[in-house]
């Protein structure tokens, strides 16, 4: 048996229903919740509740607007197979290193995009879907070990 690889007709054509998944999932949330970002901070929050008083000078929410934008551009561009959620993920570590955040704290916001994702489609919430971002979710999570090493 021969693996896909990235010069496979067949790997691309993965690649394509991947990414077509991932976008109909954030339109989808998008479509029912309006603006995600509430529900996405309260998640972050409940699950690391250190987190939220770093955001105490963000008055007007506009830092958690520019870090959730950068992180949807992180996933749709992951999911096109687009070279830069590395750049994203680089510059994500550099500014957050301040703060004491490992690679695993910036893996959990799209834990949690997802984990909202998955509770806002309910029964919509396919095993394909699942399998999709279950592998978008690990090649970020080894793009944020990457750039943490170098």
């Amino acid at each position: 048996m021969r693996l896909a690889s990235a010069d496979c007709p067949y790997y691309h054509r993965q690649m394509e229903e991947r990414a077509a998944l991932i976008e109909d999932t954030l339109q989808r949330l998008a479509d029912t919740v309006g603006d995600p970002q509430p529900l996405i901070y309260a998640r972050l929050f409940a699950l690391r509740p250190a987190f939220e008083a770093m955001f105490d000078l963000d008055s007007d929410g506009g830092v958690r607007a520019a870090m959730l934008e950068t992180c949807f551009d992180c996933i749709l561009g992951q999911a096109a197979g687009s070279p830069s959620p590395r750049f994203h993920l680089e510059a994500a570590r550099l500014q957050h290193d301040g703060y004491g955040l490992t690679a695993e704290d910036l893996d959990l916001i799209f834990s949690v995009i997802r984990d909202v994702c998955r509770d806002t489609l309910g029964d919509d919430w396919t095993e394909k879907r699942d399998a999709a971002w279950t592998s978008l979710l690990d090649e970020l999570a080894r793009l944020t070990r990457e750039t943490a090493d170098s």
